[in-house]
């Protein structure tokens, strides 16, 4: 047995609950569900009397703590048909710490928040605990939730595994789990992430998994995590509810500027019928490019998108809701599930990559037997994309006839001022032309500046020489120099002998004047013998093995001393220590050194 989409039922076992449903029957209402009063007052309260079709089956078989998969398009009252039947589960027990009894996952902040709302609004009767775990909210306050122990857990799979890791969540007490838009969280790359969270689960939990398509990934889920499970199928999967009118823009150019152009003229033209409108972009950047060009022409309008703070997000929405804000401008984050039932239009800006958003993005009108508009752009270069929304709804949809549109590009407005900037450049060459340009014509001379009346170079004068006390100058022109002035050249040099290697060489040659001045016929010291040391080993105490020990330490200590004198004494030796010693270096004078530097020491001195 197959579906209307083609795909089997989800697991071994699937039960499908008397095939797809297309409304409830009039004399169903909310009391024929099973649910207790102070239930049922809630709902009343909340102004709903007659359950939608996925609530009318899905209700009991959650109630009865079977596994429900439940394929609905959005806008059929997916969350109350597991949040209602959850808060009658939980009116019993208690919870404990850091482990929450149910889990619900949805793939977005707008979700969970929309969720804990609904939670709130029908769990108003009955006193249980509940913790939102969302990214951009404080960990320490949902640790502090966490601490006190909650009924009702709901988070998005990044945020919950956070926790996890930090080891402030324990998930071994959860009795009911809900996979809330099964099919985003495959686009969005979270199923690595569920099944993470699913294994750390115990087997005998209750699953609910909900989506709103069954692509294949969707189904080898469902056949691992859930148990003989009830398949309640509302309406075909990846079709539009009947209450919209769809409608195509076609759109000359795919330049964005002309695309904008088009936008208002449609908003424009739908103005008068408008209560409030959402325009989606495939772009984060492109939503934030949109929005700014409607309310620069005079448009009530605001970004949304994922990287915008969550403060600012959920401020918008308020507005958005509330009726304060008119356009909201936004990704495909706010295009699943979120309960804003007064959208009265749809503008798609790019035609979607993925068919099934197409379904969805238009979804946010037309709900609750609302009747709703949805107009697309479409460029010639959609044309693939365009034929595959068509081919998954099963209709041609129309082209609608709207004045104003642009009928070609729309020129960008600072096209002619960048053609503008290469007049008056000679031939204007790109360059791209001058580097392929290898002929290179005469270089032009620079301009000099006129010199002012007047202006002389200034003139060096010689230096003159300075008279020093006891000095004649006239004597020193007659002084022979006895080293060149290009001291600082080793081949040069011709004051000294060639340079010896080796400490002791000269130290030898230092101490040979000293052996020369001696007399020659004394030689009695030189050739006496040397007496013996005398032994004094008898007088020393008796050295112990540990005296021995150190002795040998100490022998190795010298030999590594030894090794350091004799690497040492192979280096080579510092060359302008060896200049100062042998005669002083005259740096930096040339043919200008002062006649005092020149000249011998004097013969007093």
């Amino acid at each position: 047995m197959t579906d209307t989409a083609g795909h089997k039922p989800a697991g071994q076992n699937a039960q499908d609950a008397s095939g797809p449903i297309t409304e409830t029957p009039d004399h169903i209402t909310f009391a024929d569900l099973g649910l207790s009063p102070k239930l049922l007052e809630a709902v009343t309260s909340a102004g709903y009397t007659k359950p939608t079709p996925i609530q009318w089956k899905a209700i009991p078989e959650v109630l009865k703590a079977r596994d429900v998969l439940g394929i609905a398009q959005t806008g059929t009252g997916k969350t109350a048909s597991f949040v209602l039947p959850m808060i009658e589960v939980l009116s019993h027990g208690r919870a404990k710490a850091r482990m929450p009894r149910t889990l619900i996952l949805e793939p977005t902040r707008e979700l969970a928040a929309q969720v804990a709302e609904n939670f709130e609004k029908y769990g108003k009767n009955h006193k249980l605990t509940m913790a939102l775990l969302i990214g951009g909210v404080s960990f320490g306050d949902q640790d502090a939730l966490l601490t006190k122990g909650v009924d009702v857990l709901i988070a998005t799979p990044g945020r919950l595994l956070d926790h996890f890791e930090r080891g402030r969540l324990l998930l071994s007490g959860v009795q009911m789990l809900v996979v809330d838009e099964a099919d985003r969280m495959l686009d969005m790359g979270f199923i690595p992430d569920i099944e993470r969270i699913v294994k750390l689960t115990p087997f005998t939990r209750q699953t609910l998994f909900f989506s709103a398509t069954m692509p294949p990934e969707i189904q080898r889920l469902t056949e691992t995590f859930l148990q003989a499970p009830v398949q309640v199928e509302v309406a075909r999967p990846a079709q539009a509810a009947s209450t919209i009118t769809q409608n195509l823009v076609k759109v000359p150019s795919s330049d964005p500027k002309t695309k904008r152009t088009a936008l208002r003229a449609v908003v424009s033209h739908c103005m008068d019928r408008i209560k409030n409108a959402i325009i989606f972009c495939n772009r984060k950047t492109d939503v934030d490019i949109v929005a700014k060009s409607l309310a620069k022409y005079g448009f009530d309008a605001a970004p949304i998108h994922g990287d915008l703070q969550q403060s600012q997000r959920m401020a918008t929405l308020d507005k958005f809701r509330s009726g304060e804000l008119k356009l909201l401008v936004a990704s495909d984050v706010a295009a699943r599930g979120l309960d804003i039932p007064d959208v009265s239009h749809v503008f798609n800006f790019d035609v979607p990559r993925n068919s099934d958003d197409y379904v969805h993005r238009i979804g946010r009108t037309g709900r609750a037997g609302r009747l709703g508009e949805a107009f697309m752009l479409v460029t010639p270069g959609d044309a693939k994309n365009l034929d595959a929304v068509q081919k998954l709804i099963k209709t041609e949809i129309a082209y609608a006839d709207i004045p104003g549109l642009p009928t070609e590009r729309v020129p960008d407005e600072f096209a002619g001022r960048r053609e503008g900037r290469g007049e008056g450049r000679g031939e204007g060459r790109g360059r791209s032309d001058r580097a392929r340009s290898t002929e290179r014509g005469p270089r032009r001379e620079r301009p000099v500046a006129p010199k002012p009346e007047g202006f002389e170079y200034a003139k060096m004068e010689p230096l003159k020489v300075v008279a020093v006390e006891g000095v004649d100058p006239a004597e020193l022109d007659d002084t022979p120099l006895d080293f060149p002035v290009s001291a600082r050249d080793p081949d040069t040099r011709t004051d000294r002998a060639p340079r010896r290697s080796g400490r002791r060489r000269d130290r030898q040659d230092a101490d040979a004047p000293r052996r020369e001045a001696a007399d020659p016929a004394d030689d009695s010291e030189a050739e006496a013998p040397r007496e013996p040391r005398p032994d004094r080993s008898r007088d020393r105490p008796r050295q112990s093995q540990d005296r021995t020990s150190d002795r040998t330490a100490d022998r190795g200590m010298d030999r590594s001393r030894g090794r350091d004198r004799d690497r040492d004494r192979d280096r080579p030796r510092d060359r302008d220590r060896d200049r100062d010693r042998d005669g002083p270096g005259v740096l930096a004078f040339g043919g200008d050194t002062p006649a005092f530097m020149l000249r011998k020491p004097f013969p007093d001195a």
